[in-house]
């Protein structure tokens, strides 16, 4: 079971100690726990719990490191570290919220196929926290992990819209769906070419929730649930990750989830192109040129870049609506991790503004990301001899650009645009997250959101 937080005093509660690194002295602790934290070596090292017993033997409390500056989320470990039972901070920490969100994370257990739940622990949500932020932001993120960690056997476009409709019902929203050859009909033709070789029919999901006169903002994300690759196929191993393919989506589910979750005045649209990528006889092909919703002609170079494709219909059909903010999310290329690894994302704007909030929100929630350039000579790579644009450059460079760049020609009267390359996956166990589906970028832009239009 994830990590119970409560609102109130808890009588048996043993207390947890944050201790600075090298800093035992500073901590508050009785000196028989610093006798203790010395003989076991512990000097406040980042991430490193230690368990304190009493006069008596029994457990009395636990120490924890917070390093030197590594930030608030490390404390997430304290979900899969401290024993069973009910716990305190002994002073509040610096940043009561983000230490409640971080406990609370770091409890995220994927149960689905019968893995057993986690340790049932409760913590006093520390003085200054807001209960209510701190739960739908952590129910957006296990939404968002929930999704992405669920295999494409039960997570296709049809378990997608599913997803997104009890999602919907939850806040009173409303969903329509286009599916299979009415995609053609809506003129929606690259999400229908790139999910048409697929048994579960490609489809354009549409939630729409709020007033109708509030501020307009749109979230679309990439929702390819499965990608072989298409024709030009993945190897096997470039296919195991493959159902975190519709990160974007889940990612943005889980930012609309805490938007509607806090009733902010916005009227939010949410745009899902849910396909598989597969290959079947009417797959499309490289060589191919599709005609896209705004007309623009492209040349296939790879059918391995196809997020790109779904992600244009439907940005372009979101710039109709000229939204006051639109964000799009979508785990779109490795050279995106090539850059700057998978805890990184990077994102793309041309509204400083939006770029310098972001930078400073990254930095408040602990949500890292980092801002890419628009570099507008790199556009000229993306040129065809046949068509308007090709879906791919031939030279490999500049991947998570040059995409970027791709999707810019899809929007255009949008007042502000931007664009998340996430990975949407922990490779490895983090303080705040066991390894599989991850939430990024969403925790700094549903700080943004919330501060404008709260």
């Amino acid at each position: 079971m994830p990590v119970e937080l409560v609102e109130r005093t808890l009588q048996t509660a043993l207390p947890v100690h944050l201790v600075a690194k090298g800093d035992l002295e500073a901590a508050g602790l009785a000196p028989s726990s610093i006798a203790w934290a010395k003989a076991n070596g512990f000097s406040g090292e980042a991430g490193r719990t230690l368990v304190v017993p009493g006069e008596s033997g029994a457990l009395a409390g636990a120490l924890f490191g917070i390093g030197d500056g590594e930030g608030m989320l490390a404390v997430g470990a304290l979900a899969r570290a401290l024993p069973e039972g009910d716990w305190h901070f002994a002073s509040d920490p610096s940043e009561p919220e983000l230490a409640a969100i971080a406990l609370a994370l770091g409890g995220y257990v994927f149960t689905r196929y019968g893995k057993k739940s986690g340790k049932a622990l409760r913590f006093a949500l520390p003085s200054g926290a807001d209960a209510a932020r701190v739960g739908r932001i952590v129910d957006g993120v296990f939404l968002t992990r929930d999704l992405v960690n669920t295999p494409t056997s039960d997570m296709g476009p049809d378990h997608l819209e599913v997803a997104v409709r009890m999602l919907a019902a939850e806040h009173q929203a409303e969903v329509s769906v286009t599916r299979g050859d009415d995609l053609l009909a809506q003129n929606f033709p690259m999400i229908h070419a790139v999910g048409r070789a697929s048994s579960d029919a490609p489809r354009l999901i549409d939630m729409r929730w709020g007033p109708e006169g509030a501020p307009k903002i749109t979230l679309v994300g990439k929702g390819v649930c499965f990608d072989t690759g298409g024709l030009d196929i993945k190897p096997s191993s470039g296919m195991l990750l493959m159902k975190k393919d519709m990160g974007g989506a889940a990612n943005v589910l889980g930012l609309a989830s805490m938007i509607m979750a806090a009733g902010l005045y916005v009227r939010l649209r949410v745009l899902v192109p849910a396909v598989e990528n597969s290959i079947a006889g009417n797959a499309f092909r490289p060589g191919d040129v599709l005609t896209s919703r705004k007309g623009i002609t492209v040349e296939i170079g790879n059918t391995d870049a196809e997020g790109r494709l779904v992600l244009a219909d439907a940005l372009a059909l979101a710039d109709d609506d000229e939204p006051q903010l639109l964000v799009d999310m979508a785990t779109l290329t490795g050279a995106a991790r090539v850059a700057l690894g998978p805890d990184l994302p990077p994102f793309y704007t041309g509204d400083e503004a939006l770029a310098d909030d972001l930078a400073a929100a990254s930095v408040m929630v602990e949500d890292p990301l980092w801002r890419m350039p628009l570099w507008r000579p790199y556009d000229a790579k993306l040129s065809s001899k046949i068509a308007d644009i090709n879906n791919v450059t031939t030279d490999g460079f500049a991947g998570s650009i040059t995409a970027a760049l791709f999707l810019k020609r899809f929007v255009e009267k949008t007042h502000s645009w931007v664009h998340f390359d996430i990975f949407a996956w922990n490779p490895s166990d983090r303080p705040h997250g066991v390894a599989g589906g991850e939430a990024q970028g969403i925790r700094a832009l549903e700080r943004i959101i919330s501060t404008r239009y709260g």
